[in-house]
């Protein structure tokens, strides 16, 4: 009788781990290496002319010499104390109100019957001949804001100046409602808002298109055999599934709608309008920089319309991420 021995297996080593923190230490160096030239490079062009600014506007800098007096907050009081900064405060107010629900509500409105707005014979569709109107409402998305201001400037200038709007007016037998409707505080503001939604409509018609397009149209074939009126679809169906393209273009409206310079500096001029009616932050900034060579007072102005934006940036960004984790 004969007795293997058998050999005793060798022990398996567990695998060795590797030192804590060197895999991430190493990582850590590779995305640094990458993140130190545009870090520094948005420092140096973003950050840092912010910082400037907000430094100039405590001192007396007028642009013209290298001397600047530090003075404090004098420059913040003296636009608290400046009515015609309220009259620009209030017309950025109206702006960002005004234009942003306009827009939206426009451009769902286009973007709607422009993809399901009727049932033909391959299912729900857009209206006849919607390719050409998309064409037609992303038109004034090739024209430059300088384009725009001098084209508006001439429709509604003045009849004996050859406006075109008065011109219509007068054409049909509405002399009665010609008037000079840039040279007139009441109107000239509000010409400038409806050249401004005039202006954003189209990108927006596209942008929404773009977001219903990637609804399933049988989505829309359920609710019309449930009998749904447009109106009905639209709400429960069409605008839920599409909220949050709406949300990001409503943000954007709003940051949009805080810088109206080109147009009322084009349109109004560097005085804002007659009386000072339709002036803006923007136009208010400009004119005391360039106009009266008071650069820390400009940039006072500058620094309020950085706050007003970044407090409406945040507020419409929190206001949508809450009403997010409602609904999940």
């Amino acid at each position: 009788m004969s007795l293997k021995v058998s050999s005793p297996r060798p022990a398996v080593r567990p695998p060795r781990r590797p030192a804590r923190g060197g895999l991430d230490r190493g990582k850590g160096g590779f995305v640094l290496a990458f993140l130190v030239v545009p870090v520094g490079l948005y420092v140096l062009y973003v950050v840092s002319p912010y910082a400037q600014a907000i430094y100039i506007s405590l001192t007396d800098w007028t642009g013209l010499t290298a001397n600047q007096t530090f003075i404090g907050f004098d420059n913040y009081v003296r636009l608290w104390n400046d009515d015609q900064f309220w009259i620009a405060l209030r017309n950025n107010g109206i702006l960002l109100l005004v234009v942003p629900a306009v827009t939206v509500v426009l451009g769902l409105f286009f973007a709607s019957m422009l993809n399901v707005g009727r049932r033909g014979r391959s299912g729900i569709q857009g209206v006849r001949g919607s390719s050409v109107y998309k064409i037609v409402y992303f038109f004034p998305q090739v024209l430059s804001v300088a384009i725009v201001g001098v084209l508006f400037k001439y429709v509604f200038a003045p009849t004996e100046a050859g406006g075109i709007f008065n011109g219509l007016l007068n054409a049909v037998g509405l002399d009665a409602l010609s008037k000079p409707w840039l040279g007139d505080p009441t109107y000239a503001f509000w010409v400038v808002v409806v050249v401004m939604i005039w202006s954003f409509v189209g990108f927006y018609v596209v942008l929404f298109s773009a977001a219903m397009q990637s609804i399933p149209k049988e989505i829309y074939e359920a609710a019309l055999l449930d009998g749904s009126s447009r109106y009905t679809t639209f709400r429960h169906v069409t605008l839920p599934l599409v909220w949050d393209t709406v949300q990001v273009g409503w943000v954007y409206l709003a940051i949009q709608a805080m810088d109206a310079f080109a147009l009322v500096h084009i349109m109004l001029g560097i005085s804002g309008g007659p009386s000072r009616a339709g002036d803006v932050l923007g136009v208010a900034l400009y004119r005391a920089a360039f106009n009266r060579y008071r650069f820390g007072y400009a940039s006072a102005i500058g620094v309020v319309l950085l706050l007003l934006t970044l407090l409406v940036a945040v507020l419409f960004l929190r206001a949508a991420r809450r009403e997010r984790v409602e609904l999940s």
